[in-house]
């Protein structure tokens, strides 16, 4: 009888976290933090003496999304920081090779999402909050893209679309950043995002 393969991942905090079924009792901010301010945007061609990480990201995006739409609240700004938190066990994947995958890789990251938003008391984003943060996360790549990817400004606008809007900041959430620090910024954007709102479970 063969050995079933594993499936799990073993965290710095002690935790395994099954990739295939995770468990929200599995997830903690701290390993999430960790592992997207070490996780490469781009497969990392990117300018500058850092990674561009996609706690980076995550950051900029929120921060577009509450820009595009004042009254996101606490909620919408929380799911859309942690927007591509599943991606700190399976890394981040540019999308013409995602894309080349299919619905495999979406699968386990639908459930890794979902066990996330359930760790910490978000119930599953409405349309209308989905495509907000992908408006958000489509103006995130254009200014990465063209900020530290080595983009023009033509065909950055050809691939994302022309951004809607460029809030004051930009240059302080682009600009080199190491893990520790996007690491530090993530957690602390976190806990100030769920002080907002005391039905977070945070």
């Amino acid at each position: 009888m063969s050995k079933k393969p594993r499936a799990w991942q073993r965290m710095l905090s002690g935790r395994r976290l099954d990739l295939l079924d995770p468990s929200p009792l599995d997830i903690e901010i701290e390993d999430i933090a960790h592992g997207l301010a070490r996780t490469a945007r781009w497969n990392g061609q990117t300018t500058g003496p850092h990674i561009f990480s996609v706690a980076q990201h995550s950051l900029l995006v929120e921060t577009l999304a509450a820009r595009l739409d004042l009254g996101i609240g606490a909620r919408g700004a929380m799911f859309a920081l942690l927007h591509d938190a599943p991606e700190y066990v399976i890394g981040d994947m540019i999308s013409p090779f995602k894309a080349q995958i299919g619905e495999a890789y979406k699968d386990v990251e639908a459930r890794l999402l979902d066990a996330i938003l359930m760790r910490f008391g978000l119930t599953k984003p409405s349309p209308a909050l989905k495509a907000l943060v992908k408006r958000a996360d489509r103006a995130a790549a254009f200014y990465e893209a063209t900020a530290v990817a080595g983009f023009g400004h033509a065909e950055a606008t050809q691939i994302f679309g022309a951004p809607e809007i460029r809030p004051r900041g930009l240059a302080r959430l682009l600009g080199p950043m190491s893990a520790d620090e996007a690491e530090a910024a993530f957690l602390a954007r976190f806990a100030a995002v769920g002080a907002q709102s005391g039905s977070l479970s945070v």
